[in-house]
């Protein structure tokens, strides 16, 4: 009966991951990654004795009344968060307080799957490009090419770059900051240091756009703005996710 009511939900959140230019693409492996992590704990959980409690339904009520208030003013950001307490009230309601322990991350995790409201992306990612440019304009003047920023275009000598909101960085900053959860989760590190490992997601991604758009700014001055925007563009927009990767496994290296 859940499944079927949260269908609305689940079409909007797959039209918000495969849309044109979307900050989400990645959403669409969040649920495929939790069930994984279900199925690896599949022996502990089947070792575990069902003890049913009714504090279930402080969780499922509150689920339930939020995700049918957000229905009827179409509010599907809160209507998805919603599923996250409905999902926690139903497993303490038919399975018990261990097996929410076991399932807790997998279940939290759900909430990368969750698009944010536009309003909160379109703020976010004006502040990300403004903050992203200005530490650009930065590096490039210290490396000894004249830059300056006005509002979103860095100009130079011979050329300028427009940053535009895809690359700002938020695309970067939220599917990084869920392989950071995901990779201090999976870290045999101790719990302050896996928040530490978590919490270096967030920086590394905004450095790593920095770098991308300083990179764009040398080689627009330098070979044109059609080389910078053409394949280079391409290139370096992927450059993001393997600094990233390779900054958060040195920091999980340099934390072990």
């Amino acid at each position: 009966m859940v499944l079927v009511a949260y269908i609305p939900v689940f079409i909007w959140m797959f039209d918000s991951w495969t849309a044109a230019g979307t900050y989400y693409s990645h959403g669409i492996l969040i649920p495929l990654i939790s069930i994984f992590l279900v199925w690896q704990k599949r022996k502990k959980l089947s070792q575990l004795k069902f003890n049913p409690t009714r504090k279930g339904w402080l969780f499922f009520i509150p689920g339930i009344l939020i995700f049918l208030i957000s229905s009827l003013w179409r509010i599907y950001f809160s209507a998805g968060f919603s599923i996250l307490l409905v999902l926690t009230g139903l497993i303490l309601l038919f399975l018990g307080r261990q097996f929410l322990r076991k399932l807790l991350f997998p279940l939290f995790f759900l909430i990368f799957m969750i698009p944010l409201p536009n309003v909160a992306i379109a703020n976010l990612s004006f502040r990300l490009k403004i903050f992203a440019s200005g530490v650009s304009v930065f590096i490039v003047n210290m490396l000894g090419l004249p830059a300056v920023r006005e509002g979103s275009v860095i100009k130079t000598a011979h050329s300028y770059l427009v940053v535009e909101d895809p690359c700002s960085g938020i695309r970067s900053l939220i599917a990084l900051i869920a392989l950071g959860t995901m990779m201090a989760y999976l870290s045999k590190l101790s719990k302050p240091k896996k928040v530490i490992l978590f919490l270096s997601a967030i920086p590394i991604a905004i450095f790593s756009n920095v770098i991308r758009i300083a990179s764009l700014t040398l080689v627009s001055e330098i070979y044109g703005s059609k080389v910078a925007t053409g394949t280079f563009h391409d290139v370096m927009g992927i450059m993001v996710f393997v600094i990233a990767f390779l900054g958060l496994a040195l920091v999980g290296k340099a934390l072990e």
